[in-house]
């Protein structure tokens, strides 16, 4: 299963971001990604940069609450270059953008409100999509499965498993301990993604400081 570093807190790219980048570089870690909120588009293309320049797979996820400005990230995802784009529902209109591109596309399946987003929706709502999504064109999913508030976080990626075959399918948000991890491999997912928890010690509580938080995360695998 992969670790997707986001350089994000509470849903927001950090505004240090790019010192934050160098400083984690020695780590090497393989997949890096930020939202479409907290930095300028220039930054945010630095940034890239710099992803891309460490060799790692680079991540744009969408966090903008209506659907106009979740299509404007996704032009922002073409014109920035990220190799993957993960969050919104607008998935036809999505892909039309991302059309020629070689971006990857993972939208959320069930329904995501608000921000800090909450996921409404049950299994078979998650199933339903994720099937869609496929058919459609999408590369797989990006479930906030820990952020649900009306299932169980596991049943969703179960149903996501086995809606998307084999497909990748990622978990967000909310991720920020070793059971959790290993409770997401064991029901399915292929990847997971960890921001807030690592900017807040909340990993490794007794070695405050990123290096030591994406190191305790990186030693769970």
């Amino acid at each position: 299963m992969d670790f997707i570093f986001m350089l994000t807190r509470h849903d927001r790219t950090v505004a240090n971001c790019l010192e934050v980048l160098e400083t984690l570089l020695p780590l090497g870690l393989r997949h890096i990604g930020f939202k479409d909120i907290g930095a300028d588009p220039q930054t945010l293309a630095r940034l890239t940069r710099g992803i891309k320049d460490a060799g790692a797979t680079s991540y744009l996820e969408v966090v903008s609450e209506t659907p106009a400005a979740a299509l404007r990230s996704a032009e922002m995802a073409v014109d920035l270059g990220v190799d993957r784009l993960l969050g919104g529902t607008e998935v036809a209109a999505t892909l039309e953008i991302l059309r020629g591109s070689e971006i990857a596309y993972f939208p959320f399946p069930g329904r995501p409100v608000g921000h800090p987003t909450r996921l409404m929706g049950q299994p078979q709502d998650v199933a339903a999509d994720c099937s869609r999504f496929l058919e459609a064109g999408a590369a797989g999913a990006d479930l906030l499965a820990y952020r649900a508030a009306e299932a169980d976080p596991l049943a969703l990626v179960r149903a996501a498993r086995k809606a998307l075959g084999d497909a990748p399918l990622i978990v967000a948000g909310s991720v920020d301990g070793r059971q959790q991890i290993r409770d997401l491999e064991a029901a399915g997912a292929d990847a997971f993604t960890i921001g807030t928890a690592v900017f807040e010690n909340a990993i490794a509580p007794q070695q405050p400081g990123l290096a030591a938080q994406i190191g305790q995360v990186l030693s769970w695998l």
